[in-house]
């Protein structure tokens, strides 16, 4: 806490003090647009809008309470700003962390104790969007289940705000004496909002995973509250007044029914929601008579009274619901609207009990004891995260090694080891430990994100042999890196490995499905290395590959099965002029495609392994090994290695093979499991390089 009383000029113009029952109902509007979101109702797709009504809100209100104190004493004590702060916002949350603690430990797998611990950590110090704008580029965390303290990063982004523009307020005035005090907010609001909105704009279609989360894509949409606690408008009648807040709660409303998650979003369509909230708030200002009376019902009122609350516990709920009841990772709708509703219950208990007493105390209106509360609750959540991240590091200890595809022999179909069984004695890695147990190069820093078309290489093995083996293509690629490293240091060979995220080694334009567009980045990589492969001359190049990429078409991308024949096209055309510089080919088919996470499955399976089983046609169908063995068709001196009988050894595919867990994911190979088909490997690579 800062505890300074700094002295600055008043402003010209005096904000309502007067209750605006409107915002209470605006409020409900905003949180009731998020639950039902989250609850899966169809008809809102676009209900996610209600956090920047949230945003347009939390600038308003600040900026009017600012603006207040610095009319009513010419002075902003900082110090009891932040106070107001922390005794409001910090005892609620605190008591989240624990029972977000608790029903981890509860009702969640192993698998996720390490991230929610993490989140845990960053929601207490209202970091978490940065943690979720990071994780939002990691491509192995594309598939993780949503965490329980997901929805904390809109917080995180108003807390960040909270910090910021009272201090921006003080420089603004300590820089400059004298003059118009409504005119230098306006200045200071204007260097937020311009550049933040220019940003958005820029970084949602550049990186529209990181842009959502933010900060900085999303301080306009507060600032855009905070001008209208700054300029107040005169010139508008109660009856235009009215007529404007209706037409911004249909630009709310239009935004929930039809933007979806295929929105360019926050961006320029954020817009929609921001200008409707304010708007929404212009419609109330003044004497109150142009307030749109349905939002001062008192139903919204309650709503509107509980919308922090409500918004704290209804996503952990939904999340825990999801994991105990869902299916595939979603929830049926009418679970998650009960589920919903029944946030309602511990919403209502904080806000009568936590919320408000801790709000009203005067206890807590000395600045000091009020800071020594929100450092007391910020270490409650840190405490609920530690005691998660010990629970899963006590979870990690591994069974020991486990011999994996070694044990299936030279024939996997006939030995009794590959026959599947409802409960492994022992799983390696321990469970906490896969999802990421991958290969190296992704610590290392060499398997390139789906943003960059820069080609990354790293070495593994003798740097200085004469047999160079280069790993080219994706990350089914990528995850054969383990046993390539293992033969490359028994054998004297070098490994050097050119992969990247979601991007085939082919001759085609590709479409990046998270992005929406055409995947250009993959498109110059592809290029890139193709050029340096035959310029450096490798004696082998080893390729696999996903096979579930799109191709664009005219309208909308093409279907995968429309896809497949232009991606081996495509892949066929690379190896052809690999193999026609004096370059030989090995294409490794992909690995089965299994319908569910493999760690999370049989973290909630362990004595019915079948429950996470599928039958093994399946599964190489719905994998890159078809295309791949079209392309291969199309030029007949690459050579075709088939390991599949090892991953998958009988008629339905277990994700435990060996005492080996095969899977990190529900696609990617565990890096333990790889390094036991090493030797298998191994033989199949003998003739090429012998």
């Amino acid at each position: 806490m800062i505890a300074a009383t700094t002295p600055v000029a008043a402003p010209a113009s005096t904000p309502t003090t007067r209750f605006r029952g409107d915002i209470q109902g605006l409020r409900a509007v905003a949180v009731g647009l998020v639950l039902l979101y989250h609850a899966g109702v169809p008809f809102l797709p676009g209900g996610f809008v209600g956090v920047d009504v949230f945003f347009v809100i939390s600038g308003f209100l600040i900026t009017g309470l600012v603006v207040r104190e610095l009319e009513r004493t010419g002075r902003l004590s900082l110090s009891r700003f932040y106070a107001r702060r922390a005794k409001r916002l910090l005892p609620a949350t605190a008591v989240v962390f624990v029972t977000v603690a608790a029903l981890t430990l509860l009702f969640l797998p192993v698998t996720r104790w390490r991230d929610v611990a993490g989140d845990i950590a960053a929601s207490s110090v209202y970091l978490v969007n940065w943690r979720l704008a990071d994780r939002s580029v990691d491509y192995l965390a594309a598939e993780s289940a949503a965490s329980p303290l997901q929805h904390f990063w809109s917080l995180a982004v108003e807390e960040q705000f909270y910090i910021v523009w009272p201090l921006l307020i003080v420089a603004l005035f300590w820089r400059w004496r004298g003059g118009n005090a409504s005119r230098r907010l306006l200045s200071g609001l204007l260097a937020i909002a311009v550049p933040s909105f220019l940003w958005s704009v820029h970084l949602t279609t550049a990186n529209p995973g990181a842009a959502y989360f933010v900060t900085t894509t999303r301080l306009w949409e507060m600032a855009v509250g905070a001008l209208l606690a700054v300029v107040v408008v005169h010139a508008l009648t109660p009856a235009a007044r009215t007529v404007l807040g209706w037409a911004g709660l249909v630009a709310i409303g239009y935004a929930a029914l039809t933007f979806d998650a295929a929105t360019t979003f926050p961006g320029a369509s954020a817009l929609v929601p921001t200008l409707g909230a304010a708007a929404v708030l212009l419609a109330g200002s003044g004497d109150g008579r142009g307030e749109l009376r349905p939002l001062t019902a008192a139903p919204m009122q309650h709503v509107g009274a509980w919308s922090y609350s409500l918004y704290l516990w209804h996503w952990p709920l939904i999340v825990v619901a999801t994991a105990v009841w869902g299916t595939d990772g979603t929830l049926p709708v009418t679970t998650g609207l009960l589920v919903a509703t029944a946030s309602g219950a511990p919403a209502w208990l904080t806000y009568r009990l936590v919320e408000r007493p801790f709000h009203r105390s005067p206890r807590f209106a000395v600045p000091w004891r009020a800071g020594v509360l929100g450092l007391a609750c910020v270490a409650v959540g840190l405490a609920a995260a530690g005691a998660v991240a010990v629970a899963g590091n006590r979870a990690s200890v591994s069974d020991g090694p486990a011999p994996g595809a070694a044990i299936l022999g030279e024939d996997p179909a006939a030995a009794a080891a590959g026959e599947p069984v409802d409960r492994a004695t022992s799983i390696t890695p321990a469970l906490a430990d896969a999802p990421d147990d991958v290969a190296d190069m992704y610590a290392d820093g060499c398997h390139q994100n789906q943003r960059s078309g820069k080609v990354l290489s790293c070495t593994y093995g003798d740097a200085e042999s004469d047999t160079v083996i280069a790993l080219v293509g994706d990350s089914h690629a990528a995850h054969w890196q383990p046993a390539f490293r293992l033969l490359a240091e028994d054998n004297g060979w070098r490994l050097e490995t050119y992969t990247k995220s979601s991007c085939i080694f082919a001759d085609v334009l590709t479409w990046a499905t998270a992005a929406d567009e055409p995947y250009e980045s993959c498109y110059a990589w592809q290029g890139d290395v193709r050029a340096r492969l035959i310029t450096q001359q490798p004696d082998v190049v080893v390729v696999s590959a996903d096979g579930t990429y799109q191709l664009p078409g005219e309208a909308e991308p093409l279907s995968r099965d429309a896809s497949v024949q232009g991606l081996a096209d495509g892949s066929a055309a690379n190896w052809r002029a690999l193999e026609e510089s004096g370059i030989d080919v090995v294409t490794i088919l992909d690995t089965p495609r299994l319908l569910v996470d493999a760690p999370e499955c049989v973290a909630e399976h362990r004595d019915d392994l079948d429950a996470c089983a599928l039958h093994r046609d399946s599964a190489i169908e719905r994998s890159g090994t078809p295309m791949l063995r079209q392309g291969a068709a199309l030029v007949p001196d690459v050579d075709v290695v088939d390991l599949n009988e090892y991953v998958c050894p009988r008629e339905d595919c277990v994700p435990v093979v060996g005492g080996v867990l095969t899977h990190s994911d529900s696609h990617h190979l565990t890096a333990t499991f790889v390094r036991t088909l090493a030797p298998r490997l191994g033989d199949a690579l003998a003739p090429l390089i012998d």
